[in-house]
């Protein structure tokens, strides 16, 4: 029997985030370029952030020819462009001085395809890299990570967010990042969860 869909998030009926919605409204301009891997799986952040930041832009790709359109739309850009990416010349937000009215761009991926698409990708190397001071872990507990300062690109965003700007309101990210998790776990076997929960504690 075919799935039922809510036809505002798209999301299972069973599953529907949309009490949980509230548009967020930012003077930061989030740039996601996503790899094609995540565009269909279940757990992909980014189409929840789509959700309440619908202005916010995807490209979806790997190699700089993927990317074309993006680089024109930057090169035309005015604004402080910065990638949200550590690495051994990223700063934090405020080594940088960067204040909200700029361009962050994220990369999509699990590390080992986000580090490739920046190997693909040495455009990115005219914007200068930041990276994020962050002593929470990830409550993303539903998807596991090799490295213990993993976040979903919903957090990167969010957190990146409220460096720039630490009045911003980004709860509306995570009441509906937390809604989506919370269905997930709900859905899960009860062995199963209590395991997920289990890594959440000891974390």
């Amino acid at each position: 029997m075919s799935r039922s869909y809510c036809i505002y998030c798209q999301y299972p009926q069973s599953a529907c985030v949309c009490h949980a919605l509230k548009p967020v409204t930012s003077n930061t301009e989030v740039v996601v370029m996503q790899h094609p891997s995540e565009v269909d799986h279940a757990k992909n952040t980014v189409r929840l952030l789509k959700l309440v930041m619908p202005q916010m832009k995807i490209y979806v790709g790997e190699s700089a020819a993927d990317f074309i359109e993006l680089q024109h739309y930057l090169a035309a850009q005015t604004k402080p462009i910065y990638v949200v990416y550590p690495n051994e010349h990223s700063q934090t937000v405020a080594e940088a001085g960067a204040s909200e009215a700029a361009i962050i761009i994220l990369v999509d991926g699990t590390w080992r395809k986000a580090y490739r698409m920046l190997q693909l990708n040495p455009w990115l190397l005219n914007y200068p890299s930041l990276h994020l001071e962050c002593e929470d872990e990830s409550q993303y507990i539903i998807r596991k990570a090799k490295r213990s300062d993993s976040l979903s690109t919903l957090e990167a965003v969010a957190h990146t967010l409220i460096a720039l700007n630490p009045a911003a309101d980004i709860a509306p990210i995570f009441a509906v990042f937390n809604a989506m998790v919370q269905h997930k776990l709900t859905a899960m076997p009860a062995l199963v969860r209590e395991r997920y929960n289990g890594d959440k504690i000891k974390g």
